[in-house]
């Protein structure tokens, strides 16, 4: 890995910043190219938006989103707070913390990347037949295992390498994954929840 990444603040910070900007304008353009026929072949449950606290912007597939906005800024601010502290003392803290922000994104770009290659064909009727529709647990399930196996990828690489990059971006995938398993058994159970009588509800 070249060190023009990690000896300087602003290529991180650039980078980090068109990943994010990159990351949401894909996730609006594939929302509304399922919305746009996809999704009377495939159908997933739920919002397309997986991560909740964008779920709304992404539902109303607005072009600017405050809530991107204020990730964007908090994430920059998160880089530049510990550049400056970690420098000197320290300087693998940010190339961990780089990683995982960077390496993360790049994962979910492929997703998009692979969401947009596939919907633009779908668009052609006699490319897929018939239709199929995904359960919310389901989805969150098959996101958090592929993040569970970049993260081995990315650890795998750290293994050669070592890197600090990689095992960030390890971690980062490993989180982003664990986080997607909680709400995949948060989905089941609101599935498997019973119906309440109006009595039991007001009990």
């Amino acid at each position: 890995m070249s060190n023009f990444l990690f000896d300087s603040l602003w290529p991180g910070l650039l980078i980090l910043t068109l990943l994010y900007i990159s990351d949401y304008r894909l996730t609006i353009i594939c929302a509304r190219l399922y919305r746009g026929g996809v999704n009377e072949k495939i159908v997933f449950e739920g919002s397309y938006e997986l991560n909740p606290f964008y779920q709304k912007d992404v539902d109303a597939l607005k072009a600017i989103s405050p809530r991107f906005f204020y990730m964007l800024l908090l994430s920059a601010s998160l880089i530049t707070l510990v550049w400056f502290l970690t420098r000197v003392s320290a300087p693998q803290l940010y190339e961990f913390l780089l990683g995982s922000m960077i390496l993360m994104q790049l994962t979910i770009h492929l997703r998009h990347l692979r969401n947009f290659f596939t919907f633009r064909a779908m668009r052609n009727s006699g490319n897929v037949r018939g239709r199929i529709e995904y359960s919310r647990p389901f989805i969150l399930g098959m996101s958090s295992s592929e993040l569970l196996v970049f993260s081995g990828f990315y650890l795998l690489l750290f293994a050669f390498v070592q890197q600090w990059f990689f095992r960030g971006g390890a971690v980062g995938c490993l989180s982003a994954g664990m986080r997607h398993r909680k709400y995949t058994k948060k989905a089941l159970l609101n599935q498997t929840a019973p119906l309440q009588s109006p009595h039991q509800a007001s009990a």
